[in-house]
């Protein structure tokens, strides 16, 4: 498959390119700030320049959107729906159907009615980032022409979770995948296992889905 990753230098971007590249596929990965890497065709773009980055996304089987505003950045918000709403409309001008997204955890249901962002415990730190991503969320889902997915990550999946790529995981929609002992885990290897999955083998259209162990 041909594929293009934007974001494809950031935590999750570039682990979804190692898996996509360990399977042979042709990848476009574009990045503020494009690295050399053998076999993959990298591409610096503005995220904002709808027409730029049309041309660039033209002809590719699937867009995967790993773009992240920056959790320090202080119009993380804005940034965020802006630069998502800008992607998008890029991917439909370039003729690419297939539009997998990564968004937060945020944006899942922990209760009916409640999703984790607005808990009382929800970490001040990622308030803005997470609500960016469950109010792009609501704006994807009036999106008609695409075959969108937005993909929720578990509530933990960080750096500090080192189990690696083990190929193995749980699927879920609009409620948090929970262990045993009800933690909802996964590392960026597996979250790049679930995307890559996702990618080849089409299972969720025009819906939010996640993933854990």
């Amino acid at each position: 498959m041909k594929i293009a990753i934007i974001g494809a230098t950031g935590f999750v971007g570039s682990a979804i390119l190692n898996e996509l590249a360990g399977r042979n596929h042709d990848i476009t990965a574009i990045a503020r700030n494009p690295k050399d890497t053998a076999g993959i065709n990298w591409k610096s773009a503005n995220i904002f320049n709808v027409t730029e980055l049309a041309a660039i996304l033209k002809g590719n089987d699937a867009v995967i959107n790993a773009y992240n505003s920056g959790w320090t950045n202080p119009n993380i918000y804005d940034d965020f729906i802006s630069g998502s709403k800008a992607i998008q409309e890029a991917v439909k001008k370039s003729g690419v159907k297939r539009y997998i997204t990564i968004g937060g955890a945020g944006s899942l249901f922990v209760a009916p009615g409640l999703q984790a962002v607005d808990t009382p415990d929800f970490p001040k730190e990622f308030y803005a980032g997470a609500t960016a991503a469950r109010d792009y969320l609501n704006i994807l889902k009036e999106e008609k022409e695409l075959d969108w997915a937005f993909f929720s990550p578990a509530f933990e999946m960080h750096q500090g979770i080192t189990t690696g790529r083990t190929g193995k995981y749980r699927l879920g929609l609009e409620n948090p995948v929970f262990n045993d002992e009800q933690r909802s885990i996964l590392s960026v290897e597996d979250l790049a296992v679930v995307i890559a999955d996702e990618t080849e083998t089409p299972k969720h259209h025009q819906v939010r889905f996640t993933a854990a162990y």
